[in-house]
């Protein structure tokens, strides 16, 4: 065995392999020492050196879990490499799993925090992870199915679903997905959403990422499907709709009025976000009969010694705008909330002060800024983000009325997509998201 370890990891000086003798057996070893643990020691090494019985570790053998049989050579360098050790007695092979554990406990939530709800938020660890999960959708319908992808990287993957209220045909589909899989390495569940998404040019992503294994409880709880990824602290869920990505967590812990005030929040910021500086153009340029007069006088005031058009003047803050975003999110933590908001603040008053920009345009960027941070979901708001630009294009050309159109039909492109064969923009999930959990589990 160590003959052919030693070929296949030829100039690897981190591997371990040597020939024991306790007078008794002879036993070749093989492993990573930096991708294992002290388990090695303790089922292992003193077993087999300080308290050696060879009935007793015969037992052991066949009875410890971690222990497993390891005849197929071809294995070896993937178990090797997944922090297994190596171990050859009478002829016969063995693996024992004494993997390098680096997360004891979870993550603190970093992108989706709560008020109330729980703090604590996925790792990197594949085995925490579904801990974490079991521990808060606690039935025994909940079922876990392994894969492993990466032809380099050899990624582990978990599906998790309850199989009383999954939907067969979503399942299937997820796994006809995932055996197409063809990528080197898997790393994060970016690149597992490119995999997944029958075209990869969809605006809207049709996968949704979360890191609170409370919300993903939750998800599971109305039929959905999520997907652990080691190395990733984040879970997919699918399918999914465009409800599902303006939801929050706080939305489930606070009061009936409360959460219902913020919800209809949020879709008014979406729709601020997408639809002002479109709005801006359309009426400054094309149909400013739509305000008032004395509020028409007022904003052309303001414009009065701009010296070109408002769209130019749109795309100047809103650069502005995505350039302070991008830097708030490559900086260093230490400075980059400092940086970003004293740039802001100089930008914003010496445009407008040397005549660049309008005071009005001033508002109108600030208004769009804020309204897309109150979106929950980082990838929807990413793609709220650039469906604004698609309106001030339109605008630019039509004014007001092809903002009218161009909204009717982004309706029915989101009417259209579908997320695993479930429509986007369905005000249920599917019949399980229409009967309370005590019904679902009756029936």
């Amino acid at each position: 065995m160590l003959e052919q370890i030693k070929q296949l990891f030829d100039e690897s000086t981190d591997l371990f392999t040597e020939t024991l003798d306790n007078g008794y057996w002879p036993m070749e070893i093989a492993y990573f020492p930096a991708m294992c643990d002290e388990r090695i020691k303790d089922g292992i090494l003193i077993p087999y050196s300080y308290r050696f019985d060879p009935d007793e570790f015969r037992r052991m053998l066949h009875s410890n879990p971690k222990y497993e049989r390891a005849d197929n050579p071809d294995e070896w360098p993937n178990l090797l490499l997944k922090g297994y050790a190596l171990i050859k007695l009478e002829e016969t092979c063995y693996s024992f799993k004494s993997d390098r554990t680096l997360y004891t406990q979870p993550d603190e939530t970093q992108l989706e925090s709560s008020l109330q709800g729980p703090q604590s938020a996925f790792t990197e660890d594949l085995e925490l992870n579904a801990y974490l999960l079991r521990k808060r959708y606690n039935v025994p319908t909940l079922s876990v199915e392994p894969y492993e992808k990466g032809s380099l990287s050899r990624t582990a993957i978990f599906v998790v679903y309850d199989r009383k209220l999954v939907n067969p045909s979503v399942l299937e589909l997820l796994r006809k997905r995932l055996d197409k899989v063809n990528i080197e390495l898997l790393q994060s569940t970016g690149q597992l959403i490119k995999e997944l998404t029958d075209k990869n040019h969809l605006f809207f992503p049709t996968l949704l990422q979360s890191e609170r294994p409370d919300k993903v409880a939750v998800m599971l709880s109305r039929g959905k499907v999520a997907v652990l990824i080691n190395g990733s602290r984040f879970a997919l869920l699918l399918p999914v709709r465009l409800f599902d990505f303006m939801h929050a967590m706080d939305d489930d812990y606070e009061s009936f009025w409360i959460s219902r005030f913020l919800i209809v929040m949020r879709y008014v910021a979406v729709l601020l976000t997408i639809v002002l500086p479109a709005a801006y153009i359309g009426i400054v340029s094309y149909n400013p009969e739509i305000f008032r007069i004395q509020l028409a006088f007022t904003i052309d005031g303001s414009r009065a010694g701009v010296p070109y058009p408002s769209f130019i003047e749109v795309f100047i803050m809103l650069f502005m705008i995505e350039a302070l975003i991008e830097a708030s999110i490559r900086l260093p933590k230490s400075v980059g909330s400092a940086a970003t908001t004293v740039g802001g603040l100089i930008l914003g008053q010496a445009a407008q002060q040397a005549g660049l920009v309008s005071s009005i345009m001033i508002i109108v960027t600030s208004v769009v800024a804020i309204s897309n941070y109150v979106i929950p979901n980082h990838t929807f708001s990413q793609a709220i983000r650039l469906m604004k630009y698609w309106f001030i294009l339109i605008s630019m050309i039509y004014g007001v009325s092809g903002i009218a159109v161009l909204f009717f039909a982004l309706i029915v492109y989101l009417c259209h997509l579908r997320s695993f064969g479930e429509p986007y923009l369905a005000f249920y999930g599917g019949q399980n998201d229409q009967k309370p959990q005590s019904a679902q589990r009756k029936s």
